[in-house]
């Protein structure tokens, strides 16, 4: 399959970048995700608080800008939960395939807001919890994170064959939701997603709860979407979360990755006024990282004091 990308200008918030500002690629996600979004953000922000200028790439996933480690040069930026980079250096799962010495090379930079799963269905439906979806039509999107999140999910709730998973593109469920063409949705991105946003101001929506005997089978960390973060929206949802974070590989230079890293935490304070996301990221959530920090990453934490666990340095 030929992989389509749509690369946004350089990010200049209605300036001139200098000739000599130093290009950096970050491949982020869909460009109808939050993760996008935050990668445009990160992008504008970076480039008034450093010589730095970031080219956005629209991604198919985080599966596939890990893959990309392998081919990319130089200073390559993207976005992964930690727990894809250590599935490609192990060996297993999407990554079965590839030689794990390609993806060594891997360094961290800084965290950002966390993964949300959201599993969207009409107002008007009588679905009302995960059992209820048998028998109907789940979009789950392709080969990204949520995808297979999605999967797993539906396996692990006893529900494998019994739901009808659609890997169709994200960037249209909110239009086949709306016209009754599936039943929900599912994606992945922190909240508010821009897609669950928009199916909200469609059509009156609902998001499915888990419980905790749900959360435990999928493995992951426990998260609440409080009510009233989604229009229609009357109750606190429990979900999954999973940890994301920025990387770059060895072959981007120290100077070049403590200057992103200082940028980056320099503009928290207008990310925030950007959006609320941001607001639950801090030094602390260092410690969710699997992989060595950037030599130049390490040097502005340690700079600022911050406390870095010693399997990260």
């Amino acid at each position: 399959m030929k992989i389509k990308f749509i690369t946004t200008a350089l990010l200049t918030c209605g300036l001139i970048t200098s000739l000599n500002a130093q290009r950096l690629t970050f491949k982020a996600a869909k460009s109808s995700s939050s993760y996008y979004q935050m990668a445009v953000q990160i992008g504008e922000n970076v480039s008034k608080n450093s010589n730095l200028s970031l080219t956005i790439e629209e991604s198919q996933g985080s599966v596939q800008n890990v893959k990309e480690v392998r081919k990319r040069s130089g200073n390559y930026v993207f976005t992964t939960p930690p727990v894809l980079i250590e599935l490609a250096k192990s060996k297993k799962a999407m990554f079965k395939n590839d030689n794990p010495a390609d993806y060594e090379k891997i360094r961290a930079l800084f965290p950002i807001p966390y993964l949300t799963m959201h599993v969207v269905v009409r107002a008007d439906s009588n679905i009302n919890s995960f059992k209820d979806l048998k028998g109907k039509s789940l979009l789950i999107g392709k080969g990204t994170y949520g995808a297979n999140e999605a999967k797993k999910y539906i396996e692990a709730f006893g529900l494998k064959g019994d739901v009808k998973l659609i890997g169709a593109e994200l960037s249209g469920a909110v239009s086949a939701l709306k016209n009754a063409q599936i039943d929900g949705f599912a994606t992945s991105g922190s909240y508010p997603a821009p897609n669950v946003i928009e199916a909200a101001a469609s059509i009156k929506i609902k998001l499915l709860s888990m419980s905790d005997e749900e959360i435990a089978k999928t493995k992951r960390d426990k998260i609440i979407i409080p009510a009233g973060t989604y229009a229609g929206l009357k109750e606190d949802i429990t979900t999954t979360t999973l940890p994301v974070g920025v990387y770059t590989t060895t072959q981007m230079s120290e100077e070049t990755a403590y200057e992103l890293t200082k940028a980056f935490w320099e503009s928290k304070e207008n990310l925030e006024k950007q959006n609320i996301w941001w607001k639950a990221i801090t030094v602390n959530n260092l410690k969710m990282f699997k992989t060595k920090l950037h030599k130049g990453a390490l040097k502005y934490y340690n700079e600022v004091n911050a406390t870095i666990p010693i399997s990260l340095k």
